[in-house]
């Protein structure tokens, strides 16, 4: 049936739809007559119970089904029609004054805003360059060889650089403080791991000695009732341990999977593992220097609906990570609107990339997906294994497409933007998350 529509904002638009009577009472007689050839009620075969009783008792809910889906192939036939790019899901509600013989309805939603992309000349990305070298290479293989000390007990005064095990019990006013008192506590001196004035008391105290000295806990100190204050700390030192490092020898490069002990080819494997890791921290960092920019190419205005529903996915996912955490969020709800702004930012991008996507035609193409299985797949003992984990199942291959997807439109930005290559020094790339 013909169907008319309206424009009631900027994006809302609303559908009047209509059905006919005589065609819904027609299916909901078959529907009926079908179901009365296996339907059971007491005192009749299968096939024989009367149609009246079968009308009675499931006659409205046939009709509310029959109904719904005439509705929702109305409003689908519509769409297809009128060409419409539905943001959201229909708010439909019945129309008075349909006609004779018909059922009206309204539907009620939002589209999707048209994307008029800017010049991306105009926006100013940052490129984030690292490089590896020996320097980098030595520096990790010294960490690899930290993470394998070992500790040997010594009868001397601590000194930055040892492990002391300790007993203390912390005061403010001469009142013991929650979170103050620990036995058997070890840490390593010269680490940064305690508060500095924490780390002077316990300097220079050997085994079986007692110590007691203040500590000044910062201003910004997590624990608020610690904050800015000074407390008294006793401290017997049980045990002073020496740190002993593994020669970089044949037993070393062994101990790391190298078969042949040759610490040539340790360092090779090292350079390798770093420029990978390197290389993907690099992207992730390039990647979100041009995500910020990208807003800035188009003016949108953002469906309310899709807003709503990303407002939905973030909460949910905020409720999942306390939940994970082993935090109780039943008294600490965490509503929707809370993540309204976030939510707007997330839409607004998703759309720009979508239409550059689109426009650019950067779909995911199979040689890149493979390409980029494979080097997932490079730092797994069995690549080949890997591969056809990712290639076997067609979620996991989505999630893929979508990280290519994604550089596309990095690799698009970069070439028509106006780019800033920014060195970035190792320690402060590799210190980051992720």
């Amino acid at each position: 049936m013909a169907t008319q529509l309206e424009s009631t904002g900027a994006l809302e638009r609303r559908l009047s739809l209509s059905v006919s009577m005589a065609e819904i009472g027609s299916q909901v007689e078959r529907k009926l007559r079908d179901m009365g050839r296996t339907i059971r009620m007491p005192g009749f075969r299968p096939g024989k119970v009367p149609m009246k009783m079968i009308e009675q008792s499931y006659g409205a809910q046939v009709q509310a089904e029959v109904l719904g889906d005439a509705v929702s192939k109305a409003f689908s036939d519509a769409v297809t029609e009128h060409g419409l790019r539905i943001a959201g899901q229909p708010r439909i509600e019945p129309r008075q004054e349909a006609g004779e013989g018909v059922a009206g309805f309204t539907a009620t939603f939002e589209v999707y805003p048209e994307v008029k992309l800017g010049e991306a000349s105009a926006l100013s990305v940052e490129r984030a360059s690292c490089a590896v070298g020996d320097a980098e290479v030595e520096k990790t293989v010294e960490i690899l060889r930290k993470q394998r000390t070992t500790w040997a007990e010594v009868e001397r005064a601590a000194a930055d650089g040892d492990r002391v095990t300790i007993d203390f019990v912390g005061t403010l006013d001469g009142v013991a403080f929650p979170g103050g008192t620990a036995t058997d506590f070890p840490f390593t001196l010269g680490e940064g791991g305690m508060l500095a004035d924490f780390e002077t008391g316990v300097r220079g105290t050997a085994t079986g000695g007692k110590t007691t000295f203040p500590v000044a806990f910062p201003e910004d100190y997590n624990a608020k009732e610690l904050a800015g204050k000074t407390a008294q700390f006793e401290v017997t030192v049980k045990k002073v341990e020496a740190p002993s490092l593994p020669e970089l020898d044949e037993a070393f490069a062994k101990q790391l999977g190298v078969a042949d002990g040759n610490m040539a080819t340790l360092r090779d494997d090292v350079r390798r593992n770093l420029e990978r890791e390197v290389a993907q921290r690099l992207r992730g960092r390039i990647k979100t220097s041009v995500m910020e920019a990208l807003p800035r190419l188009a003016e949108i205005e953002l469906p309310k609906a899709l807003v709503q529903a990303e407002s939905e996915q973030l909460a949910e996912r905020a409720r999942a990570d306390f939940k994970q955490r082993g935090m109780d969020i039943k008294d600490m709800p965490i509503p929707a609107e809370a993540f309204a702004e976030s939510a707007g930012k997330r839409v607004r991008l998703g759309l720009i990339v979508a239409e550059i996507v689109k426009a650019q035609g950067l779909q995911a193409k199979p040689d890149q997906l493979r390409k980029q299985i494979e080097e997932f797949a490079q730092s797994y003992e069995n690549p080949g294994e890997v591969i056809r984990w990712y290639f076997s199942d067609r979620e996991r291959l989505a999630e893929v497409e979508a990280l290519v997807v994604e550089q596309n439109v990095v690799d698009w930005v970069l070439g028509n933007a106006t780019v800033t290559d920014t060195p970035v020094v190792f320690d402060e790339l590799m210190a980051q998350n992720g």
